[in-house]
C-alpha cells in the first residue's frame, strides 16, 4: 500500500450550484462553500479527509468560472498547488470534468490511481472512510471501477441506486466487501425505492469513485469516443501556452453528460463497497438527519435555537434567535435576508421554489447579504433606486484591487481601524470618522496596512449598481479584470 500511495492522487468536484439548500446555499455561494457542521466549509473539509492518504500536491479540485475564486480563496491554506484547479469555462456534468482530471493524471503518472470525490459531502467517520478507500485501491489495481454505496436508511427517491451482486464477493477486508455491481437505477419512484430497500441489495450512490486513471480513460474511449477524442486533443496541450484554448474548444464540443450515465452504466467490471461511514450529500434539509446530532426528541439544532415541546424537526438559525414551539417534522432555516419554513417530507420542494425567485430575479437566491472576498468581507445593508450602502471589512494586510467603475461613483467613511486609500494620483490616510469620495471613473484601491480590522461604510450612487460594473486595473489574487 506505501508505493501505491505514491500513485493515488484525488479529484474533487466543486461545481453544482446546491439549489436545494437554499436558503443558506446561493447561486454565488453553492454548499460547497458553506460551513454547515464545524468551523470548516463542506469544500475544506473534503481536502482534510482526503490528506491524510493523499498529499495536498496530489489533489486536482474542478470548479466552474463562476465560482473559481472562492475555492481557491477557501483552500488557499491546504497547499493545493494553482494548476491544480481545473477551471471549466461552462459546467458539462462530471464525465467531461472527471474525464479532464483523468487525463491530466495520467500524463503525469502512467499508474495514477483517482479517488473522485464530490466537495459538497459530509462523512461523519474519516477512520472508516479510509480503512473503504484502502480497499478500493486493492480493487482498482485489478483495473476494476470502484464505487461506494451507503445503505438505504428510507427508501428515498432522490437518490440513484446501485444493485450489488452478493454472490459475487471480489475482495474483503476487516469486514468490509467490494461486490461486483449488477446494475445502476436512475432515481426510482417511491414503490420502487420500498421495494429496493426490502430487497437488501440496493445502495445508494454516493458519487464518490476509486479508479485507475487508465482504467476510466479506456472505458470512457468505449462509451463515449468523442468525448475521449477530444480528451486526447486536450491532453496533448495541457501544460502548453495553447492550454487555455484547447480547455475553451474541448468544453465548447463536449457532451453534456455524467460519469454514471455515459460510462458506470455500460461498464462490465464495477465494483461497489458498501460504506462503512454515515454519509450525506445534503442535497436537502432532510438529509442532514443522516450524519448530524440529534436531541431527546429527535431534533437537529445548529444556530441560536429555543426550542419548546418539538419533535422530529430540522432547525436551523444562522445569526438571530430562532424560537421554536411544539413543530413535528418540520424545517426552519433562517438566515439574514430569507427564512424557510416547510414540512420535512417536502425538503425536495425547495429546489422550485428556487427556480420561482430566479424567475422573479430575487437577490435572494443569487448571492447573501454578507459575501466573503480573499482580503476580508462586505455586507449589503440597503439598496434602492440609484443607491446601495455596504459595510466593507478588510483584513490586516488584505486591499482590493486597484480598480474603476463605469457607472457608479462611491463615498467611503472609516467606523474602525486606518484606511490607505489610492485615488487616482492621491494616496491618503483616513481614520475613524473621515471620509472621502470617489468619483465615476476614477482608478481607486482600498487597503489595510494595520494590525486591526478595517471598516468602511460604502454609499454607492449611479444608475446601475451590479458587482459587474468593475475593471481591475491590478489585483494581488490573480482574478480577471471584468469579474467581481
Amino acid at each position: 500500500m506505501v508505493i501505491v500511495r505514491n500513485h493515488l492522487y484525488s479529484v474533487i468536484l466543486a461545481g453544482g450550484s446546491g439549489t436545494r439548500f437554499w436558503p443558506l446555499s446561493r447561486e454565488l455561494y453553492p454548499k460547497q462553500l458553506l460551513k454547515v457542521l464545524s468551523d470548516r466549509t463542506l469544500i475544506q473539509e473534503t481536502v482534510r479527509r482526503v490528506t491524510p492518504l493523499i498529499p495536498a500536491e496530489r489533489v486536482l479540485v474542478v470548479t466552474g468560472a463562476q465560482h473559481a475564486e472562492a475555492v481557491r480563496f477557501q483552500l488557499a491554506g491546504a497547499g493545493v498547488p494553482k494548476a491544480n484547479f481545473l477551471v471549466e469555462p461552462i459546467g458539462r456534468n462530471t464525465a467531461p470534468a472527471i474525464g479532464w482530471a483523468a487525463e491530466a493524471i495520467r500524463r503525469r503518472d502512467p499508474e495514477g490511481i483517482i479517488l473522485v470525490m464530490p466537495s459538497d459531502h459530509i462523512i461523519a467517520e474519516d477512520g472508516e472512510f479510509i480503512r473503504a478507500v484502502e480497499l478500493a485501491v486493492n480493487v482498482a489495481q485489478e483495473k476494476w471501477l470502484v464505487t461506494f454505496g451507503i445503505k438505504p436508511s428510507r427508501p428515498e427517491t432522490g437518490y440513484g441506486y446501485i444493485q450489488a451482486q452478493p454472490k459475487r464477493l471480489l475482495q474483503s477486508q476487516d469486514e468490509l466487501t467490494a461486490l461486483a455491481v449488477a446494475r445502476f437505477v436512475e432515481k426510482p419512484d417511491l414503490p420502487t425505492a420500498k421495494r429496493y430497500v426490502r430487497s437488501g441489495k440496493f445502495y445508494w450512490n454516493s458519487g464518490i469513485f476509486l479508479w485507475r486513471a487508465d482504467a476510466i480513460l479506456e472505458e470512457t474511449k468505449k462509451s463515449l469516443p468523442v468525448l475521449y477524442s477530444g480528451l486526447s486533443r486536450l491532453g496533448d496541450l495541457l501544460d502548453t501556452p495553447d492550454q487555455a484554448r484547447a480547455v475553451e474548444e474541448f468544453y465548447r464540443d463536449a457532451e453534456s453528460i455524467s460519469i454514471d450515465y455515459g460510462v458506470l452504466q455500460k461498464a462490465r467490471r464495477v465494483a461497489v463497497i458498501p460504506a462503512p461511514f454515515r454519509w450525506s450529500d445534503i442535497g436537502n434539509w432532510r438529509s442532514l438527519e443522516e450524519v448530524a446530532d440529534k436531541d431527546q426528541a429527535g431534533n437537529v439544532c445548529i444556530g441560536p435555537i429555543l426550542d419548546l415541546g418539538s419533535q422530529g424537526s430540522i432547525l436551523y438559525g444562522e445569526q438571530r434567535l430562532v424560537a421554536t414551539i411544539g413543530l413535528t417534522d418540520m424545517v426552519v432555516v433562517d438566515t439574514a435576508d430569507a427564512t424557510l419554513v416547510c414540512p420535512k417530507d417536502r425538503a425536495q420542494d425547495v429546489k422550485r421554489l428556487v427556480e420561482l425567485l430566479r424567475e422573479r430575479k430575487a437577490p435572494e437566491q443569487l448571492i447573501h447579504r454578507t459575501v466573503q472576498r480573499p482580503w476580508g468581507s462586505y455586507t449589503v445593508f440597503e439598496e434602492g433606486p440609484g443607491y446601495k450602502v455596504k459595510r466593507v471589512t478588510v483584513t490586516p494586510g488584505g486591499r482590493l484591487s486597484l480598480q474603476m467603475h463605469h457607472k457608479r461613483s462611491e463615498h467611503w467613511v472609516v467606523t474602525a481601524g486606518v484606511a490607505r486609500v489610492t485615488c487616482d494620483q492621491r494616496v491618503f490616510d483616513l481614520h475613524v470618522n473621515e471620509s472621502t469620495a470617489i468619483p465615476l471613473g476614477a482608478a481607486h484601491r482600498l487597503e489595510n496596512l494595520g494590525e486591526t480590522v478595517l471598516h468602511v461604510i460604502e454609499t454607492q450612487c449611479g444608475d446601475y449598481l451590479g458587482e459587474d460594473d468593475i475593471v481591475r486595473l491590478a489585483d494581488d489574487y490573480g482574478r480577471s479584470e471584468l469579474k467581481p
